[in-house]
């Protein structure tokens, strides 16, 4: 593995009261943020051989918005243990990355992102890792450089934060 892509969620629509957390849509902010990001991932040339979701309401749409900003459609797998995983269940998700797979993208929810964000790396010289450590908001993008081969090598605080993509700074 080379690159690890960790993308959370755009924001997501709370007008719709008593509708299950899992089936929340993203408000508008959220679709325009989307596809801001896909067009910024297109912009730096940031491929994915690999993407693995939630297969939340949300994240679907955020991966639809992305697409549409990026100009291309992605073959995701969704795996329902990414919805409210813990940091255990991520670090092995990510370890399982099979051996061939070289740049992917996770996409799902928080806390466990962040967390995972923050597990899987050290201090950075852009200090990126310091900036994540207090927030890792809605539909950001933290592109973590992982020295391991394999995904099954992948150790605790190995990665480097190399890239990171705030909706917020591309407006």
């Amino acid at each position: 593995m080379t690159i690890l892509a960790v993308m959370r969620h755009a924001k997501s629509d709370w007008g719709q009261p008593g509708l299950d957390d899992f089936d929340r849509p993203l408000n508008a902010r959220g679709r325009k943020a989307a596809e801001h990001v896909g067009r910024e991932l297109m912009h730096r040339r940031v491929r994915f051989d690999h993407v693995i979701a939630s297969p939340a309401v949300r994240v679907r749409e955020t991966l639809e918005g992305v697409e549409s900003g990026y100009g291309a459609r992605f073959d995701v797998q969704f795996e329902r243990g990414i919805y409210d995983a813990s940091l255990e269940t991520l670090f092995a998700l990510v370890r399982a990355i099979p051996a061939n797979v070289h740049a992917p993208l996770l996409v799902g929810h928080n806390p466990g992102l962040h967390q995972l964000v923050l597990d899987l790396t050290s201090d950075d010289d852009q200090h990126y890792r310091k900036h994540v450590a207090g927030k890792f908001p809605t539909a950001a993008v933290a592109l973590v450089d992982l020295p391991a081969v394999r995904g099954d090598e992948t150790a605790a605080g190995s990665g480097t934060i190399v890239e990171l993509i705030l909706p917020r700074e591309l407006d």
